[in-house]
């Protein structure tokens, strides 16, 4: 817990320093929190049931909802420790519980933003003297920032699935293209409905945004604007690179086949000659006696591949 630019226990949190006339700023940050540490939202800063259960529940989409007296805000950040992992795009959500002088945040104790703003206020601690409000928007700040090394991950990959599939026929292309679908789906399932939470929030819906964060909110929302953008653009483009791979496939697969038609079509009266001359029964012969027959039918049989392949070459079927 933070208080004043100092940090402290949890359990040593007074309700003092949570009434409206105290002077004390309160910031409270729950990694993966215990259950005895979860009565510090439901005991402590006695906040809505429904709140506490949606911040100790399992992954949340984006929402703010004003509840009497605080704010609640559930926002995605990316889950560095899956890229690490070299797992696909994931994110995790951050809780916020925002109060006229407190700002308690509840994560799985993945957030890479609030442990690096929590570091500069060790370092800084007059970043706490701002206020829970601009704390807040520090750390939603950090979080959008964080999406655009993901983001250009993603283009990389369509960028490197676009050459592939013109080189290769590789089986594990569709694989990889319908994995960076499902990415990009997961990209704008997050952050479609974040953007309308950071819009609402510069629009000043609610009465702990001043005028002046506004402003700033609204700079994030241009951010997640144009990651919603990229998004849909990913999205038409991976449609493209599927079809395109299945259309080269499909090519290949009539070219393969179009060969085997020849081939049959070759043999089919190569089959009907040698059936006749191979019959148990007296058939004209060719001159030059009984041994040169094989000859003459070989022959004639070469005659006869080479004028379908002249008629198939001009006909443009091969």
């Amino acid at each position: 817990m933070h208080r004043n630019g100092q940090t402290e226990q949890a359990s040593s949190l007074d309700r003092a320093w949570l009434k409206p006339a105290s002077t004390a700023f309160v910031w409270v940050d729950l990694a993966a929190p215990s259950i005895p540490e979860s009565l510090l939202l439901s005991e402590t800063f006695k906040f809505h049931p429904l709140s506490v259960e949606d911040a100790m529940s399992g992954t949340q989409y984006p929402k703010a909802e004003a509840y009497d007296g605080y704010l609640y805000v559930i926002l995605h950040g990316i889950d560095f420790r899956a890229a690490e992992k070299g797992q696909a795009f994931a994110t995790h959500d951050v809780d916020f519980f925002l109060g006229p002088n407190y700002l308690v945040t509840v994560h799985d104790g993945s957030s890479r933003s609030i442990a690096e703003l929590r570091d500069h206020c060790v370092r800084n601690a007059r970043l706490l003297g701002d206020g829970p409000v601009v704390l807040f928007h520090r750390i939603v700040d950090a979080m959008v920032d964080h999406y655009a090394p993901e983001v250009e991950k993603l283009e990389d990959r369509l960028d490197a699935l676009e050459q592939a599939i013109f080189e290769s026929t590789d089986r594990s292309l569709a694989k990889g293209i319908l994995t960076a679908k499902r990415d990009v789906a997961s990209l704008r399932r997050i952050v479609a409905p974040q953007r309308d939470v950071i819009s609402r929030l510069a629009r000043r819906e609610f009465v702990d945004i001043s005028t002046e964060m506004s402003f700033r909110f609204r700079d994030v929302y241009d951010h997640l604007v144009r990651i919603a953008d990229d998004a849909l653009i990913f999205q038409d483009r991976l449609t493209g690179i599927l079809d395109a791979h299945l259309s080269i496939v499909s090519n290949q697969l009539n070219e393969v086949m179009k060969v085997l038609a020849v081939v049959a079509t070759i043999f089919m009266p190569l089959t009907l000659v040698t059936g006749v001359y191979g019959m148990n029964m007296p058939l004209p012969h060719f001159p030059g006696g009984d041994a040169a027959q094989f000859w003459w039918l070989s022959g004639f049989s070469a005659v006869l591949v080479v004028a379908m392949l002249a008629a198939f070459r001009r006909s443009r079927w091969i």
